[in-house]
């Protein structure tokens, strides 16, 4: 399938898509590497143990269950009434609360980390930028990161072409362009440490296809257009993986600054 779409919707409306979708979101969406979190706390020079951490973009509570495993006091900050929903099915005894990066519901100076996974690039950074230093006490650190798929694996390359061809944009630009340190803050207020943290899972082709359909721009995607291309990829990693179980690999970008 090569026809061009229509100019991707709004970033308000693809924001809001994850809600109609957060079951699925939380059932294939990946999760994060250990090694991430060890980055983590070199970058900042200090541990996630013990430390007061305000998780923002939370969504299905991914990232959120993985540092409270890790022994930080988490308070989750999520927009997406849908996402709240999930979160709270499935993380019961968890504190989540509603709001955004924009207008952090957290008093001053309360928090030793902020972390956005899979979520700074839906706030406006001349608002986030100060309210995260607002947030942060003295000494604490702005964790973002995103899972990206390594396209340097030849079938993933290839599967990045098909979807790009899709919606009519390059996917290999579009993720150079994202790994510019200097967009997480135009403004110049915050020096960001950058890492990749390469990792990968195993799962079944329909996780990998559910994953991929879990996305806003295939959510916001008319069902027919959708359900056509997915069924078509499936045919395409049937040839790469006969058994049906699809190996994905995976660079975590990660960006630490520390307030000084």
């Amino acid at each position: 399938m090569t026809a061009t779409q229509p100019p991707l919707p709004s970033p308000a409306s693809r924001a809001h898509s994850f809600n109609s979708a957060a079951a699925q979101y939380a059932a294939n969406r990946p999760s994060y590497p250990p090694a991430l979190f060890d980055t983590v706390e070199e970058l900042a020079g200090r541990s996630l143990a013990g430390a007061r951490v305000v998780d923002v973009g939370a969504g299905t509570g991914i990232a959120t269950a993985l540092l409270h495993a890790r022994g930080a006091d988490v308070l989750a900050v999520e927009p997406g009434e849908g996402m709240i929903a999930e979160f709270r099915r499935g993380l019961p005894h968890l504190p989540i609360v509603r709001g955004n990066g924009n207008a952090l519901p957290v008093a001053d100076a309360h928090a030793d980390f902020i972390t956005y996974a899979q979520a700074w690039h839906w706030t406006d950074t001349e608002r986030a930028v100060p309210e995260a230093l607002r947030v942060l006490r003295p000494g604490g650190a702005l964790a973002l990161w995103w899972n990206g798929d390594a396209l340097d694996v030849e079938w993933i390359a290839e599967a990045a072409l098909r979807i790009g061809r899709f919606f009519g944009v390059d996917v290999a630009a579009r993720k150079r362009d994202g790994s510019r340190t200097e967009l997480a803050d135009p403004s110049g207020r915050l020096r960001f440490s950058r890492r990749e943290v390469r990792w990968s899972r195993r799962v079944t082709i329909d996780t990998h296809l559910a994953n991929i359909g879990s996305h806003s721009a295939f959510l916001l995607t008319p069902a027919d257009r959708r359900t056509a291309f997915l069924e078509e990829e499936r045919d395409h990693l049937l040839k790469v993986f006969p058994d049906g179980m699809v190996e994905e690999t995976y660079d975590v970008l990660l960006l630490v600054a520390t307030k000084t």
